[in-house]
């Protein structure tokens, strides 16, 4: 999808009342970036990502299938439906344009949140251009993957939410392994959930303890030091988290807010780049447009006879990245 649209490019010729008089040029338009509309009720999206072409990939909890949004278009449409390769609600989705993989996490949670009765949980492998089902990697019993990353080399990363600990997947690799040492992120209930690979090292975050953590990466792919980065200011609910830059990334936050974070070493500088959101769970770029998810999951996870909000039409906020 176009991060800019350009109207009244080039050079525009002002009428003039002088036969002699020069053209002027007017200054070129840029159009604000479109909302990205996911149509029907019921959705939960959890999770979006952007493919090298524009395209946008939307994950559903609710449906239990992924949409595709093409570029330039503003629309969701179904792209793999429900059931293919044995999927069920989808959270995280990862798009791998090197390998050609739509990666994305299901799990089997009934109507709750995660809890001892969900079912199942597998990383799934998707082909990015045909949405036709390539393998699926069964999650550890009891674990819940909920958000991927792919290292320079190939090799994937899944976040265990239940289990607080990082999943790898070998490049060509047949099965998922534990790759995060026991505890590194906290204990149980601290709901470890976005990751992305910055500056050659995996970073992630837990969604009920506020706290990112960077990982380091051995020369034969293992685990290293994990430190907890110093951050300039709190953040509060991080979820879907995606690189950006050269040495940063972008998170969500649960006060409603797209964060940009630079790190440094054991260090991390938070600014917020968009402010105002609902809900928001996920982030995705597309040349100079992020589009940030509101997945209105509040509704979803307040169980029967809960105080849920009303459920409004499903979005993908777009706005310019600084």
């Amino acid at each position: 999808m176009s991060g800019l649209v350009l109207a009244g490019a080039g050079l525009v010729l002002a009428g003039c009342s002088r036969g002699d008089a020069p053209a002027v040029a007017e200054p070129a338009v840029v159009a604000a970036p479109v909302d990205i509309s996911i149509p029907g009720t019921g959705v939960f999206p959890e999770s979006l990502t952007s493919g090298a072409d524009g395209s946008v990939y939307i994950g559903s909890v609710g449906l239990a299938q992924i949409y595709r949004v093409p570029p330039g278009g503003s629309t969701a449409e179904v792209f793999i439906a429900p059931g293919t390769g044995g999927m069920k609600q989808i959270f995280g989705v990862l798009a791998d344009d090197a390998s050609g993989t739509l990666w994305a996490c299901s799990n089997e949670l009934g109507g709750g949140p995660p809890g001892p009765n969900s079912g199942p949980s597998a990383l799934h492998a998707f082909d990015l251009a045909t949405g036709m089902a390539r393998a699926s990697y069964a999650f550890p019993k009891g674990g819940m993957c909920n958000d991927i990353a792919v290292g320079a080399g190939g090799d994937v990363y899944a976040t265990d939410t239940q289990g607080m600990q990082v999943l790898h997947l070998p490049k060509d690799g047949m099965a998922l392994e534990v790759w995060s040492p026991p505890g590194a992120f906290g204990e149980a209930g601290g709901v470890l959930d976005g990751i992305a690979v910055v500056g050659g090292r995996v970073i992630v975050n837990t969604l009920r303890t506020n706290k990112l953590f960077a990982v380091e990466v051995g020369a034969q792919g293992q685990a290293g030091a994990v430190t907890e980065l110093a951050l300039s200011v709190p953040v509060q609910g991080p979820d879907g988290m995606r690189a950006w830059g050269a040495d940063g990334l972008l998170t969500t936050d649960g006060s409603g807010k797209i964060l940009h974070v630079i790190v440094n070493g054991g260090d991390a500088t938070v600014h917020p780049v968009k402010e105002g959101l609902e809900g928001v769970v996920s982030v995705a770029v597309v040349g100079n447009t992020a589009y940030a998810l509101e997945g209105q999951l509040a509704i979803l996870f307040a169980g029967p006879g809960g105080n849920a909000p009303a459920e409004k039409p499903y979005r993908a906020v777009a706005f310019t990245l600084p």
